[in-house]
């Protein structure tokens, strides 16, 4: 599929609206011949219907589209973006102390942008921005529990049954949290040893609380880096770069927070 940046040039009628099978083809999900055939076959649903009729015409804007289940995002002037975080910078748009933020690292964007929800400073990793105020509330509100993947450097040898705990969940000061799944990635050798690497993935979105639970089960991080959010992930993304979210992930996102 096109990307968003490609898709927000798509133009309508008057009316604001354009004939399916052409949204198909200039999103990028395949030439008309072909979103035609997708149609007359039943894989093409608008707002929960099926539609077969070639010709019908949506606004593009509004319109939920799915071609074979898969979520085709509106056409709109929002932009989503994934940043790597470099370690150090404050996750915030401004920073009264002068420290360096993410405003910094998007300075040359025209949009007013949100941070979907926060790293700590020491963190590196994904963090998405967004000029989508609903969508970036959503996301970061907890009753949404969009999957958060992360790589620690922990001190020390994690056992087995340290794995078990983490899974069955542990109770901190402001209350009970647990891991979806956790596996060693590398246990130190060598000059490394004394240290693991491990991969976690959580819903909980509290504050430092990846390093709270390891620190709580004897495991203080000495590096922690967020890998994916939801079905995005950062990939060989440079350190303090960014880029737009594609098609696929942000349609993924869209369902996951009921947008």
């Amino acid at each position: 599929m096109n990307t968003p940046e490609e898709r927000r040039h798509i133009s309508t009628d008057e009316d604001g609206m354009i004939r399916l099978q052409k949204l198909l083809a200039q999103s990028g999900v395949a030439s008309r011949r072909k979103c035609e055939e997708l149609m007359l076959d039943g894989l093409v649903e608008v707002n929960g219907e099926v539609v077969t009729r070639l010709g019908t015409k949506v606004d593009p804007a509004t319109a939920v589209i799915r071609v074979d289940g898969e979520r085709l995002p509106p056409i709109t002037a929002h932009v989503y973006l994934v940043l790597n975080k470099p370690r150090g910078v404050v996750s915030t748009m401004s920073d009264p102390e002068g420290r360096r933020c993410l405003g910094d690292l998007v300075a040359d964007r025209p949009e007013r942008l949100f941070h979907v929800g926060r790293l700590d400073t020491d963190t590196t990793g994904l963090i998405l921005l967004t000029n989508d105020g609903d969508f970036a509330h959503r996301m970061a509100h907890p009753s949404f529990e969009v999957e958060k993947t992360y790589v620690a450097e922990v001190e020390g040898e994690v056992y087995p049954s340290t794995l078990k705990q983490l899974k069955a969940g542990v109770v901190l000061d402001d209350g009970p949290v647990a891991v979806t799944r956790i596996k060693v990635v590398e246990a130190g050798r060598g000059n490394a040893q004394g240290r693991t690497i491990v991969q976690l993935v959580i819903h909980e979105g509290r504050n430092r609380i990846v390093r709270r639970m390891l620190d709580h089960v004897g495991h203080p991080v000495r590096r922690l880096t967020r890998t994916k959010f939801g079905p995005v992930d950062l990939g060989r993304l440079p350190s303090g770069q960014m880029r737009e979210l594609t098609t696929k992930e942000l349609g993924v996102l869209l369902d996951s927070v009921k947008l």
